[in-house]
């Protein structure tokens, strides 16, 4: 028997280790692309030796000619490759915050819901280190601040689903040799390649830029911050909420005193999770909105409400913001 090729061990360790605890079905999403294609072959091996039955959902966007074919030839191929359930999600891509986003959130609208439909306990997605080195790069451009370097979760619940992406420590390039051990023909998304998406710039210039200039590891440096952020942010959040909790007083106010005992990483995210109580949009919720209630605890000189997104207003009366 051949010795099985590295990459492919990779895909199939990570995917192992992802599935471990997991119950009953789980799905794989993907969109034929190299690094979906690598895990749903993998889970297609692991998961009955895990005791489970692993699915497959490829969503068709609709954005480009070919799409509906593309996705019965995936779907096709996962039925032969002994997955199931399979299914072909067809979305229509609306919505606010640019193509990508309205693509991202039909998409995983259309996952959560298949998933809810076949009792599926999570959904794999096929996110690689490269993917999270790109979205760490992103926020840090952005001015996203910890939270939003802290990128992608390998894990996190929505609507009882569990999105698990057991990818991130594996590479791009793993999951391409994967693929050509296996005797994969991966479809790449000519999206990927398209300068008018921020993450195709980001990875076709950024990153190699960076890379050229800083060596090889600034991948691998870049992907590691996530879950260091990640940690850092969820202690502050806990941290945070207990804060919350004790300077609330009556209708929902907070005491200015117990706000301005509170570390600015703290105070500042005991008002964005209070603006988001109030019903501020946490979409529309930006740096600036929180920098302006700061100032009414710490730079007081008597100004006017702040309005936030949804027409709110809060006001400093005294020793209480409300």
């Amino acid at each position: 028997m051949a010795a099985l090729a590295p990459p492919v061990a990779a895909v199939r360790t990570a995917v192992r280790q992802a599935l471990r605890g997991m119950g009953g079905t789980v799905l794989v999403a993907c969109s034929g692309g190299a690094d979906s294609l690598a895990l749903a072959a993998a889970a297609a091996f692991v998961a009955p030796r895990e005791g489970l039955a692993a699915g497959l959902v490829t969503v068709d966007h609709g954005l480009q000619a070919g799409s509906a074919e593309r996705a019965a030839a995936v779907a096709s191929w996962a039925t032969s490759a002994g997955l199931a359930p399979v299914e072909v999600a067809t979305v229509t891509v609306s919505g606010q915050g640019g193509p990508e986003a309205a693509a991202r959130d039909a998409r995983y609208a259309a996952l959560i819901a298949a998933a809810t439909r076949l009792g599926a306990s999570a959904v794999l997605l096929g996110h690689t280190r490269d993917d999270q080195a790109e979205t760490v790069l992103l926020a840090l451009a952005r001015g996203s601040g910890p939270r939003g370097m802290a990128g992608m979760p390998s894990r996190r619940e929505v609507d009882g689903v569990a999105l698990l992406r057991p990818l991130l420590d594996v590479s791009r390039d793993e999951t391409r040799k994967a693929c050509a051990a296996l005797g994969l023909s991966p479809w790449d998304d000519p999206h990927n390649a398209d300068p008018a998406y921020a993450r195709a710039r980001v990875r076709s210039s950024a990153l190699p830029a960076l890379v050229e200039a800083l060596g090889a590891g600034v991948v691998d440096n870049l992907a590691r911050t996530a879950p260091l952020l990640a940690a850092d942010a969820a202690a502050l959040d806990e941290i945070a909420a207990a804060a919350l909790e004790r300077a609330r007083r009556l209708e929902g106010a907070l005491d200015v005193g117990e706000l301005e005992r509170l570390p600015d990483a703290v105070r500042t995210r005991v008002l964005h999770a209070w603006a988001r109580e109030r019903g501020a949009p946490p979409a529309a919720l930006s740096h600036r909105h929180v920098a302006a209630l700061d100032a009414l605890v710490v730079a007081w000189r008597g100004q006017g409400p702040v309005h936030l997104p949804g027409g709110l207003p809060v006001a400093r009366r005294g020793t209480l913001i409300r």
